[in-house]
């Protein structure tokens, strides 16, 4: 058969036929064969598989081989011996050299064949001390990357126990020998790949003899360290460095840098070389390591150092920001090189010449990172002229190329420089540790801010504390749904039952997001909070709509605004179900129920006495700021310094209010936003029965009162005279508790002719509120003569306060949003009876000044308020909320929560009070919710427990030592642990660690 399938291979006849011939020789392999018929045909395929002319004959040898092996494997394992390795590994195979990667190819794809006999295991010591000899020969990586994937697949063939840690040595210095000559890109992708192959051996080893681990990372620095000026190590190495625990870091570095016998020339070529690790494309954490060196020098004050080596090397640094690939791990290195050279400006001067080309191909090379990198080189740049001004001819080009890049304020600076200082360092490296918390005291979950989205963690959260919503919206049976309500129930319920101290919205923020806010943009909050509760609301409209039978007369919108800035947006697809939001059988949605109030607008003519009224929905009062006698100072938003009084006078407006004059106060706005207009001049009121133009009063009353009330201060404004958008910077006093006015309306008021008119709760008509004017005194006359025509009832809904974001900046473009908030339910605040209103006006002072007892209450434990700033979240207390704005003046309530209290003994009637607007207590969580949240607490905790092993390695690991033989007999016990003391053990216990 061999003779057959060599002339076979070896005559003219077309390729088709030679395939078909050799297809009946691999059939033939099921057949009984002799054993020395099968000891020729795997000569002779291995002669075809190592030296044959072509592919095909190649390709031939391995498929009769495969076959032959298959079926008469005993035969294959006695061919395949141990001598027959051996002189395969020792002396080649014809022309073929024995460390050529044809041979281990071959040996690779030999061992497969036998994967499931015994003949592999009496072939592994040989080919433990086999490749521990080729290793120490240092072969070229092609012939290494193919061993490494043999020892990958039979790792029965790697040495063990003493030759284990050997091999590994040796394999690092092998590495030191891995230089590449590519000149293609096909090549150096070649070389990268090779290389990774080993490095992947290297780290499976340490992972399964973590005695292995300390040996290696010596025999690394004693490479590195070497000053030997004919021997220059191959930065392949860097492959090796992401592989070891960052946990090890203030262990090797402190062992490191203390260690005596360590010279310093040698520590300035190891560190050098690190430094030129930067190079490698793949490496990960190796700018970690680099700074954990320098400031470990820093910290044992070995500055001759870090001076020669950051003169040296902070060019060649500053040359890798023109690489994308390894850029921002060389800005890492080069802004702590340089931040902490701080006794002279020679180490910046070096890189000044190379900053501005740098910046210009950033601004033009149309990469998605560059603008981000550049801001902070730019900041880097701003911090080291700072340190070193007084040099404006260097400087000026500089200062033109980054013209319009943002500048960190003075204190950032300092505070910069000084924590980089080297004489800042200690030689604690906690800092270098990835440590995880857990919760804050508060038991609160934060938000993570994912690129100004302030503006939604503040709604969330004040969403969140609002108790009976949230109540609602947990009860909720939305199992299998894709709505922004089950985002919403699921992000509620991780706030409520995570671990973790803050969590990452960013499916929520996808989805909830309008489609005209930018990302990555600061936007104004109160618009989102609209659009959020008019999705909600349009979403569950579409579950309500089949099972209400006469439809309401009018949609239950929630604001012009809102409902203009909602369309085009696609609603949800949803899923029916079949418990109802609120059991009110009324068919109004969740949002309606806890938001929703309604406004009457009357208009009365004052020729003819005839009323015009309309009644209208909404979830927000949007409150206008009274106009100030005094004239306001002018200015652009967007100017200013970084004192507080400046800002007012060039970014803001702020009243001037005379001495004694009493702050303004949320109920006045109220007040003002419901007291009567005169409609007069240009903005005369056409009354339909008088056919013309006539002077007229329009008043607003609620005439239903929402669960919660959501107040917006209008703070921002526009100047049509200076063409500016301002924001108003008057504080605005912030009552515990308030009433709002209600007036009821009996049967007769329907028999008043209806006409439209604009809703002032929109925010577009907001800002028009501050044209009103009080009634002249005939006017009123008039109306108390006339009061009894309406026939109103007025009384008075008690409110406490439940939660206000506050605005920090200039623009509602620009700042930063945060909040307080509390637990509040509608019985926290009860009054013994409800209040009157029987002078017929609005006015909300009295009854918001109202002493504790005069209404009830129970005083707030100081822990009863909560601060969130995104991730934080912190104890606080209403008087620190009261006093914000006086101790920051940019800082500003701008919408506010209050939640409407039962009033004891009173049983309301229509809408008064809305049926079942609270749960008691917490609803259970759902199983869908619960898997969720204990599948992420799970990985959580795993995390936790990584850390936990981390510190304990740190300290179990105290005396380990850089000292070629490892000893540490003589050193104290924990005298190289990050805070000392602690027992002994050293590297012994390295089995512990979890990769």
């Amino acid at each position: 058969m061999d003779k057959i399938l060599e002339a076979l291979v070896s005559s003219s006849h077309p390729v088709p036929v030679k395939r078909a011939i050799v297809k009946k020789v691999i059939e033939a392999a099921e057949k009984e064969v002799t054993e020395e018929q099968c000891r020729a045909l795997y000569h002779l395929t291995t002669r075809l598989i190592l030296v044959g002319e072509d592919a095909f004959q190649r390709q031939v040898g391995h498929q009769v081989q495969e076959a032959y092996a298959r079926y008469h494997r005993e035969e294959f394992a006695r061919f395949f011996s141990k001598e027959y390795v051996i002189g395969l590994l020792q002396q080649g195979y014809g022309s073929l050299e024995c460390r050529d990667p044809a041979i281990m190819d071959y040996l690779h794809s030999s061992l497969r064949l036998l994967i499931s006999c015994p003949a592999v295991l009496e072939l592994a010591p040989l080919l433990q001390t086999e490749v521990l000899r080729i290793i120490c020969e240092r072969p070229e990586p092609a012939t290494c990357a193919k061993l490494a994937i043999i020892l990958t697949d039979f790792p029965q063939c790697i040495p063990r126990e003493k030759a284990g840690v050997l091999f590994c040595q040796q394999l690092v210095r092998a590495f030191a020998y891995f230089h590449c000559s590519a000149s293609e890109e096909r090549e150096l992708r070649e070389y990268v790949t090779q290389v990774t192959r080993v490095s992947t051996l290297v780290q499976g080893i340490w992972k399964a003899e973590p005695a292995t681990l300390l040996p290696s990372l010596q025999e690394v620095f004693a490479v590195i360290s070497s000053t030997d000026p004919s021997f220059e190590p191959s930065i392949a190495l860097a492959s090796l460095v992401q592989h070891i625990p960052l946990q090890m870091i203030t262990v090797l570095i402190k062992s490191l840098t203390t260690d005596q016998n360590v010279k310093d020339a040698s520590m300035t070529q190891a560190l050098c070389r690190m430094i030129d690790w930067l190079s490698w494309p793949l490496a990960n954490h190796v700018d970690t390591w680099v700074i954990a060196l320098l400031k470990g020098l820093a910290a044992v004050q070995k500055f001759t150092i870090l001076i020669d080596v950051t003169l040296l090397k902070i060019k060649q640094v500053f040359n890798r920001l023109w690489y994308p690939i390894v850029r921002q791990a060389a800005l890492v290195v080069l802004s702590h090189m340089l931040l902490s050279f701080q006794h002279s400006p020679e180490a910046f001067h070096l890189v000044v010449p190379l900053i501005v080309p740098l910046v210009q191909s950033l601004n033009t090379d149309g990469l998605p990172n560059s603008k981000t990198f550049l801001l902070q080189l730019a900041e880097l740049v701003h911090c080291m002229m700072y340190q070193y001004s007084g040099f404006p001819d260097l400087y000026d080009s500089i200062l033109e190329s980054i013209t319009g890049l943002p500048k960190p304020s003075e204190e950032k600076i300092k505070f910069v420089l000084n924590q980089s200082a080297w004489t800042s360092q200690s030689n604690s490296f906690a800092s270098g540790l990835l440590k995880l918390t857990g919760k804050s005291e508060t038991g609160k979950t934060g938000l993570v801010n994912l690129g100004n989205t302030c503006f939604m963690n503040s709604i969330i959260q004040i969403l969140f504390m609002a108790t009976d919503f949230r109540r609602h919206v947990m009860s909720l049976h939305l199992n299998g749904s894709n709505t922004l309500m089950k985002k919403l129930q699921l992000l509620f319920a991780f706030l409520a039952h995570t671990q973790r101290a803050a969590y990452s919205p960013r499916s929520f923020l996808e989805v909830s997001r309008p489609p005209w806010f930018t990302a990555g943009s600061q936007q104004d909050c109160s618009e989102y909070l609209r659009f959020l509760l008019d999705r909600l609301h349009e979403e569950e409209k579409t579950l309500l709509a089949p099972k209400v039978a006469c439809p309401k007369p009018e949609p239950a919108s929630l604001s012009a605004e809102a409902i203009h800035s909602a369309a085009g947006q696609p609603v949800a697809d949803v899923p029916s179900h079949s418990d109802p939001v609120v059991d009110g059988g009324d068919g109004r949605t969740l949002v309606e129920h806890m938001f929703g109030g309604r406004l009457s607008t009357a208009i009365r003519c004052f020729k003819c006495h005839r009323l015009s009224e309309k009644e209208e929905p909404f979830t927000d009062l949007s409150l206008a700021f009274c106009p100030s006698m005094s004239q306001p100072c002018q200015g652009a938003v967007n100017g200013g310094s970084e004192s507080s009084e400046t800002y007012v006078k060039e970014a803001g407006t702020r009243t001037e209010r005379t001495v004694g004059e009493p702050a303004l106060s949320v109920p006045d706005l109220v007040d003002y936003f419901l007291a009567p207009e005169i409609l007069e001049n240009d903005n005369c009121y056409f009354c339909e029965h008088c056919g013309s133009l006539q002077r007229a009063e329009k008043v607003m009353r609620v005439v239903e009162a929402p669960e919660y009330l959501i107040l917006t201060l209008l703070r921002f404004s526009y100047d049509a005279t200076c063409h500016v958008r301002r924001k108003i910077l008057d504080n605005v006093d912030i009552p515990l508790r308030m009433s709002l006015p209600l007036n009821q309306c009996n049967s007769s008021a329907s028999s008043f002719s209806s006409t439209a008119v604009p809703s002032s709760s929109s925010p577009e008509s907001g800002e028009n509120l501050a044209k009103k004017l009080k009634p002249s005194q005939k006017e009123e006359g008039i109306k108390k003569r006339e009061s009894n025509d309406s026939d109103l009832e007025a009384m008075s809904i008690p409110y406490v306060l439940s939660s206000v974001v506050m605005h920090s900046g200039m623009s509602s473009e620009s700042g930063h949003y945060y909040s307080y908030g509390r637990n509040v339910s509608s019985t926290d605040g009860y009054v013994p009876h409800p209040c009157p209103n029987n002078q017929g006006s609005s006015s909300l002072s009295k009854s918001s000044t109202a002493t504790q007892e005069e209404i009830g209450c129970i005083d707030h434990k100081s822990t009863d308020w909560f601060l969130f700033n995104d991730s934080r979240v912190t104890f606080t207390n209403f008087q620190s909320l009261q006093n914000v704005t006086s101790r920051f003046p940019k800082d500003t309530a701008y919408v506010l929560v209050y939640r409407k209290q039962e009033v004891r003994g009173h049983h309301s009637n229509a809408g008064a009070v809305v049926k079942t607007s609270r749960l008691s207590g917490e609803p259970p969580l759902q199983k869908e919710l619960m898997d969720a949240i204990t599948k992420d607490n799970k990985l959580f905790l795993q995390e936790q427990e990584l850390n936990a092993r981390a510190r304990a390695l740190q300290a179990t690991s105290a005396s380990c030592s850089f000292r070629p033989n490892g000893s540490d007999d003589n050193e104290p016990p924990g005298s190289c642990g990050p805070s000392g003391g602690g027992g002994g053990g050293g590297f012994n216990t390295i089995s512990r660690l979890v990769f």
